[in-house]
């Protein structure tokens, strides 16, 4: 499949690396100061000889061409020079016979330190998808806590690698844009990389929906001329006007980003055709009185469209963006958006943190401007949160706290309190403290008492009531908070305060999820299997684990999957379960009767018949481990169904087919892969298809296809693909069935 994949691209020429460092030894100069372009053509010089021999994915050009495209992009992004050595080097300790104190000896410790922080971000192997992804970005989180040029170095380490995704395999292609668009952007997004977030999410938007990216960007192309001719236009207008106001101001106008488009249509449901407000405008002035002056011009000009209007000036978000925003309607009758900003401001938007990081030279460590440390303590929070949460949870956090919108409401003395967008009292009472929040009795919201599931809105003034005597946070909190924070400082007071309670629920929820799964606590005290899953999950002992699930650090399903796994692998004869006695005496009878069978084809013994054509219908897709029956067609060999297949029971009495339905079985030894199709029904909501995507890819699931559909705000997902058998099956299925919003997961057929 690779290989095919790469014959239908296009055949280029290898890539010059000296062509390549030549020109960013001109950007360089053109760009940064105070940098020792001696030192920077000697880190390249190293990285060259180290990589010598090695070659990328395209099969011709040097590695070496990615480290000095990584190095490329860092100078983009305005970094230092430790930044831009460091970013030729970041490979090296990885790919290459090159060590730490090789490097430090040549370039100082502070380099030394950098590139070693981007190589342990992806050494480490696990056995779980879910836990390597979440000690990855534990990994990133800690390293942006000690030096943020780390964490900038990896995202351009990636940013090229997106761009550059054509020559890897399907799969790889599909993992790693899934892998881009859920780490990789939100945490641009939170440094406020916007620029490099926005390329990151349209690369992985081409892999991950082809087809819906394809359309977008024909859309686009076929409408550019109008567009064009629209946004001279209004620039025209605008900067005349400034200039009659006596106004010094600079205007872009831009189409908005292809994400960003795809994200709205399927928001509101709308085709391309459906979207309006295509474009945007900014206004780049010298003073900040001068960006509500302009405001005021804007809105004199165009007629505003009530509740578009944003101040990210006066209240910044939380990556330091700041701007006015308004949205407002030409004479054309076209909505287009108008931001409004200083240059200090543009820059911190296009830049991030890297216009707001400044480096001490000769030192390890990055510093940040007094007074901006509150502004990363998100890393903080995320840090704590994922120490009391298991993978899923973790992720669950992530999504809101690093790339969800933001409310802004204000404390009684007037101090500004930024929340996820949905946060309600319990969020902001544990965001002011934990105390705060484990104490807290009732809420008021701009004078009048709410309760405690109530949605926050921006400018909401928010009083919380506390009481020493207040039982403690309930467990339905859990489910009304919206902040990763705030569910992990109430998972901390159970922990702590309910112990004995913890125990008795977390093993009761166990027992009800193993028996489930055909096992109970019995099957799974052995010493055998609980000890290593125990080692395994970090717990001392079997309460240590019941504690955990009963106060939510662990959930009950990957408790009893572990479990579950442990024991089919350890079992002995006589420890087998009832069920699995019975499918054992199923198969038994299967074999029984195909004995006089020969070879088995594509893993299945056809009764009676010997080198027949088989092939399994399309209509119910069966999978080892199905009870399963043949059909002798005409001219096509024997096709196979299940036994619950509609068509099956539909034909199975008709006189017609008298003789045609004959007995099958599975072989003892199957190693094939089987196709086989599922249909999700869920409530339809932003983001339902990305997290269906983002567990089949968490499993390693191969994905064939994946479309969606809605009617009525029910969504229909269709997914085929490869299982090796039923067991495998179920287990995906009842993965997909805990996606949020999800009623029923069925296979096709019946």
């Amino acid at each position: 499949m690779e290989n095919e994949q790469k014959k239908n691209l296009p055949q280029t020429a290898p890539l010059d690396p000296d062509k390549m460092f030549a020109e960013l030894e001109e950007k360089i100069r053109r760009n940064c100061h105070n940098v020792d372009l001696d030192r920077v053509r000697a880190a390249y010089e190293m990285a060259r000889s180290a990589h010598a021999g090695q070659l990328r994915k395209d099969g011709c050009s040097p590695y070496v061409t990615h480290c000095v495209a990584a190095a490329d992009i860092t100078v983009d992004m305005g970094l230092d020079e430790d930044s831009i050595v460091a970013a030729l080097l970041h490979d090296v300790i990885e790919d290459t016979a090159l060590t730490h104190a090789d490097i430090a000896r040549s370039f100082g410790t502070a380099v030394a330190d950098i590139v070693e922080g981007v190589t342990k971000l992806t050494r480490v192997q696990y056995t779980s998808v879910e836990d390597e992804q979440m000690e990855n970005i534990r990994k990133m989180l800690m390293a942006m806590a000690k030096d943020i040029r780390v964490i900038l170095i990896k995202i351009a380490d990636r940013l090229h690698n997106m761009r550059t995704m054509a020559y890897q395999s399907t799969e790889k292609q599909r993992s790693k844009s899934l892998e881009t668009m859920e780490i990789y952007a939100p945490i641009a997004h939170r440094l406020g990389i916007q620029r490099v977030k926005w390329e990151l999410e349209d690369l992985s938007l081409q892999y991950l929906d082809p087809a819906g990216y394809r359309e977008i960007t024909a859309s686009l192309e076929s409408r550019m001329p109008q567009l064009e001719a629209f946004m001279s236009a209004v620039e025209g207008k605008i900067q005349a006007r400034l200039d009659e106001e006596g106004i010094h101001a600079t205007i872009y106008s831009r189409i908005k980003h292809v994400y960003s488009i795809y994200r709205k249509m399927y928001a509101q449901k709308l085709d391309i055709s459906g979207i309006f407000d295509l474009c945007a405008f900014r206004v780049i002035v010298d003073t900040i009185p001068d960006c509500y002056n302009v405001l005021g011009i804007i809105h004199d000009m165009f007629k505003p469209v009530p509740g578009r209007f944003k101040d990210y000036i006066s209240t910044p978000k939380p990556n330091m963006y700041q701007s006015v925003h308004t949205t407002v309607i030409g004479s054309e009758g076209i909505p287009f958006e108008v931001q409004i900003r200083t240059w200090e401001m543009h820059h911190t938007a296009e830049y991030g943190i890297a216009a707001h990081w400044k480096y001490k030279m000769g030192e390890s460590s990055a510093v940040l401007r007094a007074g901006d440390e509150d502004r990363f303590a998100w890393v903080r929070r995320l840090l704590e949160s994922q120490q009391e949460s298991d993978a899923q949870d973790f992720f669950h956090n992530l999504k809101i706290d690093m790339f969800a919108d933001e409310v802004f409401v204000f404390s009684p003395k007037g101090d500004v309190i930024n929340l996820p967008a949905g946060a309600t009292p319990i969020d902001f009472a544990y965001m002011i403290h934990s105390d705060v929040g484990n104490h807290m009795v009732s809420a008021s919201v701009n004078g009048r008492i709410v309760t405690f599931d109530y949605v926050l809105q921006n400018g909401d003034i928010v009083e919380i009531r506390t009481s020493k005597s207040a039982p403690g946070p309930s467990r339905d909190w859990l489910n009304i908070a919206k902040s990763g924070s705030a569910r992990t400082k109430i998972k901390q007071w159970y922990k702590r305060e309910r112990r004995e309670e913890n125990v008795i629920r977390g093993r009761e929820m166990l027992d009800d999820e193993l028996k489930r799964n055909a096992l109970s606590l019995d099957d799974v005290l052995d010493e055998a299997v609980m000890t290593p899953i125990l080692r395994r999950l970090s717990y001392s002992n079997v309460e240590d684990l019941y504690a955990a699930i009963g106060y939510g650090g662990m959930t009950a399903v990957r408790a009893a999957n572990r479990l579950k796994d442990e024991y089919a692998r350890v079992q002995k004869p006589d420890k087998k379960t009832t069920v699995d006695k019975l499918t054992e005496a199923a198969e038994r009878r299967e074999q029984a009767a195909a004995k006089q069978t020969g070879k088995p084809i594509h893993g299945v013994l056809v009764a009676g018949l010997d080198n027949c054509l088989v092939k399994f219908s399309r209509c119910c897709t069966p999978v080892p481990g199905d009870d399963i029956v043949g059909f002798i067609t005409r001219g096509q060999g024997v096709s196979i169904h299940r036994r619950d297949c509609e068509n099956y029971r539909s034909s199975i009495a008709s006189p017609e087919n008298d003789g045609r339905w004959i007995s099958v079985s599975w072989s003892d030894h199957i190693t094939d892969s089987y196709v086989t199709t599922l249909t999700i029904i869920a409530k339809d909501r932003s983001g339902l298809v990305m997290d269906i995507a983002t567990v089949l890819n968490s499993l390693n699931a191969k994905v064939r296809t994946l479309s969606a559909r809605d009617n009525a705000g029910t969504a229909f997902t269709t997914i085929t693909l490869e299982i090796k058998n039923l067991a495998e099956l179920k287990y995906v299925m009842s993965r997909l069935s805990a996606v949020p919003g999800v009623s029923e997961v069925m296979r096709n057929g019946k």
